[in-house]
């Protein structure tokens, strides 16, 4: 496995890491503990040294299953965990989520639920437009000279809210939205990070599994599914959005990978600070994921999927509120 360096930072983990939140929440029904632990320990063997969870999952249920995974090559890996800006069910604490109290408690029941003593990679799930953000990073630049955190972040964040973070105690990542299907951050904030020496992380970096090519109009989702709510995945939308498909399929038949593994390949190669994290639920794709690392589109190909990427138009999209629709995400 490849490794990439999280801008600055000097946190060092693969090329690809794995997002754990489909093993407890997001995407339907869900595996067996004992088989999420076998595929974040398969992940592992492989060559992934990049985990990803948040307090929300669930909420809570996601790091304390993550961390139980992880617990056998903790020392080994880059751990990150995401605060949410709300207080979540349980938190009827006396102080503001955001003060510095609230942030440090939050970290404390993190690391209970995690099982260390620190985390590597801490972000601010959200960024409300009305927070103090620079009192918000001055906390965790305290929570980083405590050996507490190693390194933060935000999530979702604009360029603005990345540089003047950044000012204030310097970025390790930013995680947000980031594929084929959701380029609005290579106009700014992307290239921002390459500026300032950050690290992106993109999330759903396979638009929650559509570029995968295994989904149809004629799927069917229910209950804790994301792919229920957000608009890509309407029967018209995924209709719609065929020529994006059909285009993934024609590179995958010429390098010989998937689809999944060409979204991956095109990503990588935007830039060399940039670190996908694929949720991947079953053995199949932790395997077919975690190879895109070794799959390199040449300059013409790269040049060539750009201008057809540039021709699609892309129908439906993924937002918090439409999340929020499931009950089991606050957004606002």
């Amino acid at each position: 496995m490849k490794t990439r360096e999280l801008g600055k930072s000097g946190l060092t983990v693969s090329a690809i890491g794995m997002g754990c939140m489909g093993f407890s929440h997001g995407y339907g029904a869900l595996p067996p503990e004992s088989e999420a632990l076998r595929l974040m320990a398969l992940a592992h063997e492989l060559g992934c040294t990049f985990y990803d969870t948040a307090e929300v999952y669930g909420p809570f249920v996601n790091e304390e299953l993550t961390g139980k995974g992880v617990a056998p090559f903790r020392k080994d890996i880059v751990l990150a965990t995401k605060f949410s800006p709300f207080a979540l069910p349980g938190q009827d604490w006396p102080w503001p989520k955001l003060s510095p109290q609230g942030i440090r408690r939050s970290l404390e029941e993190s690391l209970k639920r995690l099982g260390t003593d620190y985390v590597d990679l801490y972000y601010l799930h959200r960024v409300p437009e009305d927070c103090d953000l620079e009192g918000i990073a001055d906390t965790l630049g305290a929570l980083i000279r405590e050996g507490l955190v190693r390194g933060w972040g935000l999530s979702q964040a604009t360029e603005a809210q990345v540089r003047r973070a950044h000012a204030v105690t310097p970025l390790a990542a930013i995680q947000s939205e980031y594929s084929m299907m959701e380029r609005m951050f290579e106009k700014d904030v992307i290239p921002a990070c390459a500026e300032l020496g950050i690290g992106f992380v993109p999330f759903s970096p396979l638009a929650s599994g559509f570029l995968s090519g295994k989904y149809t109009e004629k799927t069917e989702y229910s209950g804790d599914d994301v792919r229920r709510v957000i608009t890509r995945f309407s029967k018209e939308n995924v209709a719609a959005n065929q020529p994006l498909l059909d285009l993934l399929r024609r590179f995958a038949r010429e390098k010989n990978a998937t689809p999944a593994q060409i979204s991956l390949a095109w990503i990588l190669r935007k830039g060399d600070f940039i670190v996908p994290i694929p949720g991947m639920r079953k053995e199949e794709r932790v395997r077919e994921n975690l190879a895109a690392a070794d799959i390199t589109l040449t300059d013409a190909e790269f040049t060539a999927l750009e201008k057809a990427l540039d021709g699609i138009i892309i129908h439906g999209n993924r937002t918090d509120k439409d999340i929020e629709k499931l009950g089991t995400v606050r957004a606002s």
